[in-house]
């Protein structure tokens, strides 16, 4: 549609806000959809040929680059990283390569010494063409993300237990059968996102990750958890939808005291086996559970009274 078809004229305020329908998470994909988001979700054999340039670094965008710490190359159609970005040394704070053709990062990856996030989905990233080394000297690392369907990573290094920084590792969508045991020594992490993968089986070490909030597991080939999932005191959020999950650890609701999110569509979980099961702590995560969802209906009613358009009124 456009705006004109629409009926919005000059002077018409407008505000973008994040969909809950197409093409997040597993959501459908509608034919209205924007032929652009179907052709990230495609290896690289299978994309359409588009006469896109490869973006050319100019003076002014490095200039940019260094008084903001931001630099965006995401969609710029590269192959490689740019010499020019390792230029910015300890001024690039957030590195966004998403939905190129990249295939290898450099060693020299490691001169942005004060990296905060790395953005690396929708690539063509394996196992070999990432130096997990390098990432690990990167102590200020806080969020890796190499996500969606283009990347293909199969295996997480054992190194990866020395970025003591990081807050939200997010791999989903890629070939990874399993988690390193030295997963266990991010006491910092607090967004685990590996789903949609072919993990079979969690190390007893994850208990160790004391801060994660949320776990995402979904869309794997998991049949059980470790007991040791017990141990994270902050989880809030567990996903394990579309897995051939039988039980739950038995004393994941009494030790995880701020659950309040738990996705078992998909798997052999019931209330039934909840129930018969005799799991203890149920009846206070069900409370809990309860209370999010009536303010978040609250909070759905009250908005709807009065539409803010976020705008300056001035």
């Amino acid at each position: 549609m456009t705006l004109k078809s629409s009926e919005v004229g000059n002077g018409a305020k407008i505000m973008l806000m994040a969909s809950q329908g197409l093409n997040q998470g597993d959501g459908p994909i509608r034919k209205e959809t924007s032929n652009l988001l179907t052709v990230r979700r495609m290896p690289e054999a299978m994309r359409p040929k588009r006469d896109v340039p490869q973006v050319l670094v100019v003076k002014c965008q490095l200039e940019r680059w260094k008084a903001t710490g931001v630099v965006a190359l995401s969609e710029c159609n590269l192959k490689a990283l740019p010499d020019e970005v390792l230029t910015c040394g300890s001024s690039a704070r957030v590195l966004d390569l998403s939905h190129n053709s990249i295939q290898h990062l450099p060693a020299m990856i490691n001169s942005l010494s004060s990296l905060h996030r790395l953005i690396l989905n929708g690539n063509e990233i394996m196992d070999n063409s990432l130096s997990w080394e390098e990432l690990a000297s990167l102590k200020s690392l806080m969020v890796i993300l190499i996500s969606l369907n283009q990347n293909h990573i199969a295996t997480l290094p054992r190194v990866i237990s020395t970025l003591t920084s990081l807050r939200q590792l997010h791999i989903a969508h890629n070939y990874l059968t399993g988690l390193p045991s030295e997963i266990g020594q991010l006491t910092s992490l607090e967004v685990l996102k590996v789903n949609n993968n072919r993990i079979h089986s969690i190390p007893e070490n994850i208990g160790g990750c004391a801060s994660l909030v949320e776990v995402d597991l979904s869309s794997n080939l998991l049949v059980e958890l470790p007991e040791t999932i017990s141990k994270l005191k902050d989880l809030k959020a567990l996903y394990l939808r579309n897995n051939g999950s039988k039980s739950l650890p038995s004393i994941i609701f009494k030790q995880c005291c701020k659950l309040s999110i738990l996705d078992l569509h998909g798997t052999e979980i019931t209330m039934d086996v909840i129930c018969q099961s005799q799991i203890e702590g149920w009846e206070n995560f069900n409370e809990r559970r309860c209370s999010k969802h009536q303010k978040q209906l609250y909070f759905g009613v009250r908005s709807s009274g009065k539409f803010d358009e976020g705008a300056n009124r001035s």
